[in-house]
């Protein structure tokens, strides 16, 4: 297996399973997934955060918010590793509760990431949503 499949492979599995876990209103899946070193920021479609207290902080707010994911999809459009440091872009398509109401929705989203003793961990995420 080469770098890119092995960071796809965590991509569609440890990644993906953090996000349902954050729509159903868990955010410690998502947050193992953050890297504990600095810099660490979101640039997100609801809230933005920076540093390790910020990022606490937005993950809670967030688990608060969602509830009953009936579906997360990422399409994802573009990505690449190149040595420690990958980044992804697609489209997550979110089927969830926010602040109690079925809510469906599509974010844009790129992620970077940094490889920290020899797992991945995010970095910095920007999200915005799709108009339409």
């Amino acid at each position: 297996m080469s770098d890119r499949d092995d960071f796809l492979r965590w991509v569609e599995t440890a990644l993906h399973d953090a996000e349902v876990a954050l729509h159903d209103g868990d955010a410690a899946p998502r947050r193992a997934l953050w890297s504990r070193a600095e810099p660490v920021s979101v640039l997100g479609a609801w809230q933005d955060a920076h540093g390790q207290a910020g990022l606490d902080r937005l993950f809670a707010a967030l688990a608060r918010t969602f509830s009953d994911c009936t579906s997360y999809a990422f399409d994802l459009q573009a990505y690449d590793v190149v040595g420690d440091m990958a980044y992804t872009v697609g489209l997550e398509h979110t089927s969830a509760s926010v602040d109690g109401r079925p809510r469906s929705y599509t974010l844009r989203a790129t992620q970077i990431y940094r490889r920290e003793d020899g797992a991945w961990r995010v970095a910095h995420r920007h999200a915005d949503t799709v108009a339409g």
